[in-house]
């Protein structure tokens, strides 16, 4: 068995286990008192510009970067830049 290209023999025992997948924005910080005067319509600024990339994690660790992507009505996020040797070789 090459170590580099094939997928150990017991891979499929965990293909179909269900990860959390979420993709950060950006983030801030803000006091309490701002929080409490949010509401529909407030705008909250990021501390990332709208042109950087977004990250991916899996089960909250870092996996990969990508851009926001509009397909059709939704999101998505077209990947750009996978970390840790994650994916195909």
């Amino acid at each position: 068995m090459n170590a580099t290209t094939d997928p150990p023999a017991n891979l499929n025992l965990v293909l179909d286990v269900p990860v959390h997948l979420a993709v950060e924005l950006g983030s801030c910080q803000m006091p309490m008192r701002e929080v409490l005067q949010l509401g529909a319509g407030s705008v909250v600024q990021l501390n990332k510009a709208a042109d950087a990339p977004v990250e991916l994690f899996v089960n909250d660790k870092l996996v990969a970067r990508g851009e926001v992507v509009v397909v059709e009505d939704q999101f998505g996020v077209k990947i750009t830049e996978v970390l840790g040797g994650v994916g195909p070789p």
